[in-house]
């Protein structure tokens, strides 16, 4: 029985060892085919990691995933380490051979298994990357409104590869937001880019919130990392391959793109949109384009509101009431949303409405539900004025009428006057100071210009904000009542302790006769053309007053208590045609600048005693006629700014005049001039005799020479070039040395009525370095504007508007070859009533016009083409890369704006046409129209258009407004 066990358990144990030895034959004889093996697992192990860490950034990767990276790495050695022993087998043993076979089997099973936890992985970490877009709830803006048409415009611009950062800039409560919002939604955005980062930046913005904000959108853990370059490198490195689109909402400062996130403008195909209430923020971003955003027409604003409000407003008696209501949000989407909240509570109640616009018109001083919202995003703009100054002159700007034209000369006195301008010694500083602070004020929005040059307006909502401001103040009582159609002075109670009063603009006829006024700071009553008589003692307690305006009244003497005006520093009586008479002796008057007595009878020998003015301006009437005419300006030995009207039409003003310039010549210390010479000579007189007009002069002045006609004087000047010297050529003849020697000096320059030229080439046109403006009308022998012939230079090369007017021999606006450089700075072209005029845009001069933005060609008769074909036949597509606007009027035989769509438009948002009957093709196509934003015309005309395909027409025709 042993000897049995003995034996079985013998077999078992041979044949056991016979099965191991088989196996190892196995494995031997399977080693190159198993090494085979190994390698293509390990090789598709190693794509697997290689495709994860390249296509996860290592700043997303799990704890997970990193601890399967890290077996991978382990496995990897293991492989090498048995690939190295494969490689030395030749000096191995069967049985050695056999078990490195039977080593790689496991390890390819090993291998074969861990790529697909990894892709598990990787697929359950896909599922945490960021979203392309983050869509954002917002207002769906109607289709062909205004602020859709923004939105159009902008994605224009996004599709354009030259383009790499555009602004959308506009005051507050425009609706940038909300463009933006519906560009982050926008489906032809998300096709453009693989990835949109939305981030609004707040006014307490810093590096590292934004730098966490973009983490955050990235859905990168970054815990532990200190510094912004580290964080900028990972985000970097995240973005380097994507092709994405990064919104900043609400740009309060110029953010360093570079420095947060490490990137440049050299990005794949990347661009910047962002939106700023500040053009300088803008600027600072260094952005290809600014796209600005104004508030919406009526129409527009109308709709809005309308869509708001639903269906009470369509009742026949709330839409009148409610069309009022939106005439009171100034077109501001954000008001517009808050207003039309409130009264869609009001239902049909018409009651209800009413009270509810009559509150709307007070709601500075009466509270409306969703008001404080409104004035807190407003009065942001506010607060954030940099200084006091600032603040001081927008709230006095509140003192005139809503939209009223304020005339910024007179505002920069009144801010002088009242101590507002600092660090300034004379009115030159005080002007440049003024004009500085003007355009911050401009800037934000707070002031606009207005279509009148060198006025600025401000709206009905901040001036609203403003005199919520003033009346919340303990430092201020004021009483504003301009244009409220008022005929009595108000109640005591109402102007006593007041400093400042305007009551401009009513029908007044009366004053008090005595006012308690000691802190009565600024008086403004002027265009009471009622008020016909001041009271003897109504300026007595007023002494502090430093403002007094009485101009545009029928006041016909000034009272003895005038003289009680012991700090008044600006005194404004222009314009009062019965005023004749003064009793007072103005000789008290001892801090007086500002004297303007245009267009009244007093004769300026009455304020002969205030030689310490420092501002002056005068009509000719107002001097006499007699002996003393040769001291009657001198005397005022420390005038810097002087102002002289002419009315030519009566007779003798020009020996007057004459006699005047000899005065004139004697002030040392002018910086400003308004004169009219009534001929050459005198202005040649003016120049060789006086020290004012020496190199370097600071000099500023606007000269007429001849016929003065002040109707031309808005088309010469402008709020943005205060300084700017203006000459106008009234009815002249030839060219005369001294001309050219001013013109050297002109900034704007108006030819009007003059003969004996052909061209502006005569009056010496290459050294016309410093002109900005040219006006020509009523020449009647000028032939072309610029005559190439007759020079070998770039000139006007600053010229940035040319306004062509009644030249009705005009061929051509220039003619002959086009030296580079020339017209480089050209923005606008008006030409109007040119009967002959055949060339507009000529030879050699199209491509010269890389800044032009405005062409409005009217009533030239002869005109066939806009962009003559025979002499531009080689024009590039990028031709006119900044034209914004195109206005064609009464063009009879106009046929072609340009002979075909090969011109791309970057820049055309809008053209009119009228009375261009014979105009049957426009220039455009799918492509190049993309950035039009509206067409204006006549049906008549859009009828008999004819079209190369349908698509087009169907793009244009959503942008036409039609008669």
């Amino acid at each position: 029985m042993a000897a049995e066990t003995l034996a079985a358990t013998a077999g078992i144990e041979v044949y056991r060892d016979g099965k191991c030895i088989i196996k190892r034959i196995v494995y031997w004889m399977d080693l190159k085919r198993n090494y085979k093996k190994l390698m293509q697992e390990a090789g598709d192990l190693r794509a697997t990691k290689d495709a994860i860490c390249t296509e996860i950034s290592r700043f997303r990767l799990t704890e997970d995933m990193r601890v399967w990276i890290a077996r991978t790495g382990m496995i990897e050695e293991e492989v090498i380490e048995l690939e190295n022993k494969y490689e030395k087998k030749q000096r191995w043993r069967l049985d050695c051979l056999a078990n490195l076979s039977r080593d790689m089997t496991e390890k390819c099973n090993q291998v074969r298994n861990h790529p697909e936890e990894g892709k598990l992985q990787k697929m359950t970490l896909a599922m945490e990357l960021p979203e392309p877009v983050r869509k954002i709830h917002t207002l769906k803006l109607q289709e062909n409104s205004s602020l859709h048409k923004v939105v159009r415009h902008v994605l224009g611009f996004l599709d354009d590869e030259k383009i790499r950062r555009i602004a959308i800039c506009g005051m507050v409560g425009t609706a940038k937001t909300t463009i933006m919002e519906n560009l982050n939604n926008h489906e032809k955005v998300a096709k453009m880019f693989d990835m949109i980062i939305w981030v609004s930046v707040t006014k307490e913005w810093s590096e590292r919130k934004l730098q966490d904000a973009i983490l955050q959108r990235l859905k990168l853990d970054v815990q532990g990392l200190t510094s912004i370059e580290e964080a900028a490198l990972i985000i970097s490195e995240e973005l380097k391959e994507k092709k994405y689109l990064i919104v900043l909402d609400e740009v309060w400062d110029m953010v360093d793109l570079n420095k947060i996130m490490g990137i440049n403008d050299n990005q794949k195909d990347s661009k910047v949109l962002l939106a700023s209430r500040y053009d300088g923020v803008c600027y600072d971003m260094e952005v290809d384009e600014i796209v600005d955003v104004q508030p919406l027409l009526l129409n527009d604003a109308w709709k809005m509101f309308k869509e708001k409000v639903g269906h009470p407003i369509s009742h026949p008696l709330i839409e009148p009431i409610a069309r009022h209501v939106v005439e009171e949000c100034h077109g501001l989407p954000l008001l517009i949303d808050r207003v039309a909240r409130t009264f869609r509570k009001k239902d049909k109640n018409v009651s209800r409405w009413e009270d509810g616009l009559k509150r709307l018109q007070r709601w500075d001083s009466v509270k409306i539900e969703g008001m404080d919202e409104v004035l807190e995003r407003l009065e942001i703009c506010y607060e954030d004025l940099k200084d006091g100054e600032q603040k001081e002159c927008f709230l006095y700007a509140a003192l005139y009428p809503e939209e009223s034209e304020i005339y910024v000369d007179y505002l920069i006195e009144c801010w002088r006057a009242e101590g507002f301008i600092n660090h300034a010694n004379n009115f030159k500083q005080a002007r440049d100071r003024g004009h500085t602070v003007l355009n911050e004020l401009i800037k934000v929005s707070l002031l606009e210009r207005s279509n009148k040059s060198k006025c600025v307006k401000m709206n009905k909502v901040f001036r609203k904000m403003a005199l919520k401001i003033l009346s919340q103040s303990a430092n201020s009582k004021i009483l504003v009542k301009p244009h409220e159609e008022l005929e009595d002075f108000p109640r005591k109670e109402e102007w006593e302790l007041a400093n400042r009063i305007s009551l401009m603009d009513n029908g007044v006829s009366t004053l008090p006769k005595s006012v308690d006024c000691h802190d009565l700071l600024t008086l403004l009553l002027q265009r009471n053309k009622y008020l016909t008589s001041i009271p003897e003692l109504f300026f007595m307690s007023m002494c502090h007053l430093q403002v007094l305006d009485l101009h545009g009244t029928r006041i016909s003497a000034l009272p003895f208590s005038l003289s009680n005006l012991i700090s008044l520093k600006a005194l404004y009586l222009n314009s009062c045609p019965d005023l004749i008479e003064i009793t007072a002796g103005v000789e008290a008057l001892k801090h007086l600048e500002v004297l303007d007595i245009r267009k009244t009878k007093i004769n300026l020998l009455k304020f002969g005693s205030l030689i310490w003015l420092k501002c002056l301006r005068i009509s000719v009437c107002n001097l006499e006629t007699g002996y003393h005419i040769e001291t009657q300006v001198s005397r005022f030995d420390t005038l810097e700014e002087l102002s002289i009207d002419v009315d030519s039409s009566k007779e003798g003003w020009d020996e007057i005049v004459k006699m005047v310039v000899k005065e004139v010549v004697m002030l040392k210390k002018l910086t400003s001039l308004r004169f009219c010479f009534p001929e050459v000579d005198h202005l040649d007189l003016f120049v060789k005799h006086s020290p004012l007009w020496e190199k370097d002069s600071c000099l500023t002045f606007q000269f007429s020479v001849g016929c003065h006609d002040s109707a031309f004087a808005q088309i010469l000047e402008s709020v943005d070039n205060p300084t700017h010297n203006i000459l106008k050529l009234v009815n002249g003849q030839g060219v005369d040395p001294v001309i050219i020697k001013v013109l050297m000096e002109t900034n704007a320059f108006g030819l009007i009525g003059h003969k004996g030229v052909s061209s502006l080439s005569a009056f010496g046109i290459e050294k016309m370095n410093k002109m900005f403006n040219c006006l020509i009308d009523r020449c009647h022998e000028i032939k072309t504007i610029v005559d190439g012939h007759k020079t070998s230079e770039a000139v006007l090369k600053w010229l940035e508007n040319l306004y062509i007017k009644d030249v009705p021999k005009l061929e051509s606006i220039w003619e002959g070859p086009v030296c580079a450089g020339s017209l480089a700075q050209l923005a606008s072209i008006t030409s109007c009533k040119c009967l002959e005029l055949k060339k507009i845009l000529s030879h050699g001069m199209i491509q010269q016009l890389l800044q032009l933005k405005h062409l409005r060609v009217e009533e030239c008769y002869q005109i066939e083409e806009i962009i003559m074909e025979s002499e531009n036949a080689q024009l590039v597509p990028e031709a006119l890369p900044k034209l914004k606007t195109l206005i064609l009027l009464d063009l009879p035989k106009l046929t072609i704006i340009w002979a075909n769509d090969s011109l791309e438009w970057p820049s055309l948002q809008g053209i009119e046409i009228s009375m261009c009957d014979m105009l049957k093709i426009l220039p455009f196509n799918q492509v190049n129209a993309t950035n039009l934003q509206s067409i204006k015309g006549q049906q008549s005309w859009w009828g008999d258009l004819v079209w190369e395909d349908d698509a087009t027409k169907q793009i244009l025709q959503s942008l036409c407004i039609l008669d």
